[in-house]
């Protein structure tokens, strides 16, 4: 029987050919020009499902210490190509590091495609240091229906897991792990991401924080201000 985790992987060779640049070049702008700014130099990141390596190699780009983490190894091949950085082989929901030892993780549209998305999160702010700043975007359950429509009429070819995260629980989950939203906001005002509505898509954009409720895809910042708590 296939093993869910790993459809990505499957197609790890095609994967940069397949995907959408247009998201890619968003979530890269979200990222780093608007939620994590500042200088990486010296820091340790780890790149948390980081796919064939886009966000590690800007992150190694920015003077970081980068650790590249995907449960494919094919996929991790890709990453070897784009940049100099630590490759893991390991699953999110059982980081194969100590407590405390990243002073940033990123994460970007990983946790939905695990059987555990507040698992993920726990995982990932247990290896934060305090202080430490957690980088995160994930799709907006609201908008949930749009994928089962989607399968329903055959437009998709996805056969991951598909675990939509809500913005107030994913608030809860993140106050839980001991991790403060320093910033949230939304980006893609809907899942019709074609070259005729990027205009669109980028001016709505701009309202990121007031239209994030209703937007496609959530991006967080958030920061570590204490250890775990035991119900996390």
């Amino acid at each position: 029987m296939r093993d869910k985790r790993f459809f990505y992987d499957e197609f790890a060779d095609t994967f940069d050919e397949t995907m959408n640049r247009y998201d890619l070049a968003k979530r890269m702008r979200v990222i780093f020009k608007e939620l994590l700014p500042e200088d990486l130099q010296g820091k340790r990141l780890l790149d948390a499902g980081c796919g064939t390596g886009w966000f590690s190699r800007e992150a190694a780009r920015r003077g970081a210490t980068v650790v590249s983490l995907d449960l494919g190894p094919r996929l991790l091949k890709h990453v070897q190509e784009k940049c100099n950085s630590a490759n893991v082989a390991g699953d999110v929901l059982a980081l194969p590091f100590k407590d405390d030892v990243f002073d940033v993780v990123i994460s970007t549209e990983v946790i939905e495609h695990t059987v555990d998305p507040k698992g993920a999160i726990r995982s990932i702010s247990r290896v934060l240091k305090t202080g430490g700043l957690f980088i995160l975007t994930t799709p907006n359950r609201a908008w949930y229906f749009s994928v089962l429509l989607a399968n329903a009429l055959g437009l998709r070819r996805y056969a991951g897991y598909e675990n939509w995260v809500g913005r107030r629980r994913l608030k809860e989950w993140l106050a839980e792990c001991g991790c403060a939203i320093e910033a949230m906001k939304g980006f893609h005002l809907f899942p019709f991401i074609f070259s005729f509505t990027y205009p669109v898509l980028d001016y709505c954009d701009r309202f990121g924080a007031a239209l994030g409720p209703s937007m496609l895809n959530v991006a967080v910042r958030a920061r570590k201000k204490k250890g775990l708590a035991p119900a996390c």
